[in-house]
């Protein structure tokens, strides 16, 4: 199986409402979308949202990467290019894993492959920020279905606390309740926050601390009443045996767009359990193809709540028949395959790379 075309679509897909994290709000997910095809017609699809300020991937570096590196294997097999585009993962994680997805799924991939039907329980941004609104948006999330609430805090340690506890007090013990700074903390911060918290319902408290400072990510963990996770630390399986060594760390969360790979994910979660920590999996800011990918290795990787609840955000849906949710959770068929929505990937293109295997490359396959 050789690659014959390369096609890169870059999106703007504008939010229901607009999504807060500690570092930015947004409007719109601005993904990259990858269409590799083979001679015979067969395509996969990747997709690699880079988030402005989650890391040093900026938009426009990983469309130009990706434009870079399709020209590059455009015409090789499949097998190889994957190869290649493995050893560049390092450089950009996002435009690599959206690349190298899109081959795993047009050489069919047994990880996307849904042997019967699944049901996987998603959690919930909770958005409500002034108190007298918390109940009402709390009994609206649990009619939804949802069992799992992710407060964001981060910002200011005594208005994130007294959030917390009324958003606890609401909730009564009915749902689990996840706690993520997205950085914003700092090492003293973070430890009076996470000193401060009242366990009861509270899952755990994701990322206090900046990426790059594990100092101060380790003394949060030490000084919390809750187990910490970390994300943004986590890039591959160093990070993943470094987090291990952590007191406080119990859990690590991994999104397929910094793993690379479907089959570097799955093997990623398999060895944070290994390792006595639990996985936690989801990208709240991918769209429907990335949520796809990551529900087909959530099923038989992780026993809590998923976190790929991107997909419920945009306006628009880009497969045919979209992603279904129901009471909570995402909800697989048996053999679902998605095709994509032409129309509504056309309406939300900004702009189009098309790369085509060199004449000779193409008449050898």
């Amino acid at each position: 199986m050789r690659l014959d075309r390369i096609v890169l679509h870059r999106l703007r897909l504008p939010l229901v409402r607009p999504y807060h994290v500690s570092y930015r709000v947004y409007e719109a997910f601005e993904p990259i979308v990858v269409e590799a095809l083979d001679a015979d017609g067969r395509t996969g699809w990747g997709e690699g949202h880079i988030s402005p300020g989650y890391s040093q991937e900026t938009v426009d570096g990983g469309w130009a990467f990706c434009c870079a590196q399709a020209e590059r294997v455009v015409g090789r097999k499949v097998a190889e290019a994957k190869l290649e585009l493995g050893a560049s993962i390092a450089a950009s994680p996002v435009a690599s894993t959206a690349l190298i997805t899109a081959l795993e799924m047009l050489e069919g991939s047994p990880v996307l492959c849904v042997d019967g039907d699944a049901c996987i329980p998603l959690l919930t941004p909770f958005y409500a920020g002034d108190e007298a609104d918390i109940p009402d948006e709390v009994e609206r999330r649990l009619v939804e279905g949802f069992r799992t609430l992710k407060v964001k805090v981060g910002k200011d340690v005594a208005r994130d606390l007294a959030r917390v506890r009324a958003v606890q007090r609401a909730v009564g013990g009915r749902a689990s309740i996840r706690l993520d700074a997205n950085r914003g903390y700092s090492r003293e911060d973070g430890r009076r926050f996470a000193a401060a918290l009242e366990p009861a319902g509270i899952e755990l408290f994701e990322q206090p601390c900046a990426a790059d400072d594990w100092t101060a990510n380790a003394a949060v963990a030490q000084a919390s009443a809750v187990p910490v996770m970390l994300d943004e630390s986590i890039y591959g399986m160093a990070d993943i045996e470094r987090a291990a060594a952590l007191e406080g760390v119990g859990l690590i969360k991994l999104k397929l767009k910094k793993l690379g790979s479907l089959e570097r994910l799955k093997r990623g979660l398999e060895r944070i359990r290994e390792l006595g920590m639990e996985p936690v999996l989801g990208d709240g800011v991918a769209a429907e193809i990335g949520c796809w990918m990551e529900a087909c290795v959530a099923r038989s990787t992780i026993r809590n709540a998923g976190e790929m609840n991107g997909f419920l955000k945009p306006k628009a849906r880009l497969f045919s028949a979209p992603l279904r949710f129901a009471d909570g959770a995402l909800q697989l068929d048996a053999g679902f395959t998605p095709e994509i929505d032409r129309d509504a990937l056309g309406a939300h293109t900004l702009a189009v790379e098309h790369l085509k295997a060199p004449r000779i490359a193409a008449a050898s396959a």
